[in-house]
């Protein structure tokens, strides 16, 4: 009798350890997803922190592929240099820039970006002579990462919100502000 109960006991306990040795196949696939996903998020959150904090440097083939596409309304700017002449028009454009990525997630090889920019328009942005206004913009990034590189981007944001903020008079101007239901 107690043998069988130890048996009866024992049973379970067995089947227990040899099937949760690890994960599978497909569960490690799934982990290793993730894993590369956090490290391409550090790197991304990383490359566009030190960016606004003036290391124009960092867009470099590093972090970004050869081909690197940003996709704007005015065509595909393709190349690591395009890109980074791109971003520069914010330094040439603003003084006191504050960059702050409010919220960044992802799946796979895509990450969304929530961000917020800010400055007072000290300087020729885009061809827009400089206003001395403050510029408080929020937007949207779509990033594809391509070999744990960034590899493509688009933004999204209020253009005409954008050019309200730019092109008043009256000095400080703040339209799109950060406030729960304001779009």
């Amino acid at each position: 009798m107690i043998k069988s109960l130890k048996l009866i006991l024992y049973i379970p306990i067995l089947f227990f350890m040899f099937n949760c040795g690890g994960p599978n196949k497909e569960q490690k696939q799934v982990l290793d997803s993730q894993a590369q996903l956090e490290k391409d998020l550090e790197m991304y959150k990383y490359v566009w922190s030190r960016f606004f904090e003036g290391d124009t440097a960092i867009v470099s083939d590093k972090y970004f592929s050869d081909d690197v596409v940003v996709v704007t309304a005015e065509g595909n700017l393709v190349g690591v240099e395009a890109v980074k002449n791109f971003y520069l028009n914010y330094f040439l454009g603003f003084s006191d820039v504050e960059f702050t990525i409010v919220d960044a997630f992802g799946q796979g090889d895509k990450i969304v970006k929530y961000w917020n920019f800010k400055g007072t328009h000290t300087g020729n942005f885009f061809g827009i002579p400089a206003s001395g206004n403050k510029l408080d913009l929020s937007g949207t990034t779509l990033v594809s990462i391509k070999d744990g590189k960034i590899s493509r981007e688009q933004d999204f944001f209020d253009m005409m919100s954008m050019l309200n903020q730019l092109q008043q008079n009256s000095g400080d101007v703040t339209i799109d502000a950060q406030n729960q239901g304001v779009l």
